[in-house]
């Protein structure tokens, strides 16, 4: 059974350095800007569960993670839930309101205790905007980059079928959040429920049990004690991402 929402895998921005790619910076941006950027910034601290902005709301500020982890989703009119991103320490969020400072286009949630500091549209522009030029291209190329990840996820949404875009979503996890503690065996570093699977790739969470029960029966997939998940063959994982 899937949701309304038949959608792809969301897109994963790091908490922890990529495997892949050890040197990206999680903000998108370069170091010494993010870090000049959101020096002088309000601090936020949003426990688990709280709201820090609701789709519709002002677009005020953009928001730097200093530690924790957020989640950005949509809801349907009949209250179903879509999560369209997680983000951990590093990642800038709500980078849209320092460009057009139109109203929030989705929602963000602490899913735990959380830090961030807040950088507001009127401080970007005075401070920022005219001294450095070369910000308002990096964030171009961070907004470019996230449009691309879309496209990507919209391709996927057409075209994978709902087992495939479990598959992708727990290899994106791994290559966001993961320790690759073996060659092709790889822990993911957060602790992700059926729950938030099933609502990454618009399915229902007793299809998403069931998918995942199958794969740990195969060694695919296993669950640690802690809560979080290990891709045990990412090789073979690979093999369940089929197009249609």
């Amino acid at each position: 059974m899937t949701s309304e929402y038949p959608g792809a895998p969301a897109r994963l921005a790091a908490s922890r350095r990529s495997a892949r790619n050890p040197n990206r910076p999680p903000s998108g941006l370069p170091t010494h800007l993010s870090s000049e950027l959101f020096a002088r910034a309000k601090v936020v601290r949003l426990p688990a569960g709280r709201v820090l902005f609701r789709e519709g709301d002002p677009g005020d500020g953009c928001y730097r993670i200093e530690d924790g982890l957020l989640k950005l989703t949509m809801v349907s009119k009949s209250g179903l839930e879509r999560i369209l991103a997680f983000h951990g320490p590093g990642a800038i969020v709500g980078e849209l309101a320092i460009i057009d400072g139109l109203p929030r286009p989705m929602s963000a949630v602490a899913v735990r205790d959380t830090v961030l500091k807040f950088l507001s549209r009127t401080a970007f522009e005075q401070a920022f905007a005219k001294k450095h030029p070369e910000l308002c291209q990096s964030l171009l190329r961070l907004l470019t980059k996230r449009m691309r990840e879309r496209d990507k996820a919209l391709a996927a949404a057409s075209f994978l079928k709902v087992k495939g875009r479990i598959a992708q979503t727990l290899l994106e996890l791994a290559e966001h959040f993961g320790q690759e503690v073996e060659p092709g065996r790889i822990v993911i570093r957060q602790q992700i429920t059926q729950h938030d699977l099933a609502a990454m790739v618009g399915a229902g969470r007793e299809y998403v049990a069931r998918t995942l029960k199958n794969w740990r029966r195969r060694k695919l997939v296993s669950r640690r004690p802690s809560g979080c998940y290990c891709v045990e063959n990412k090789a073979l994982l690979k093999l369940e991402v089929k197009y249609r």
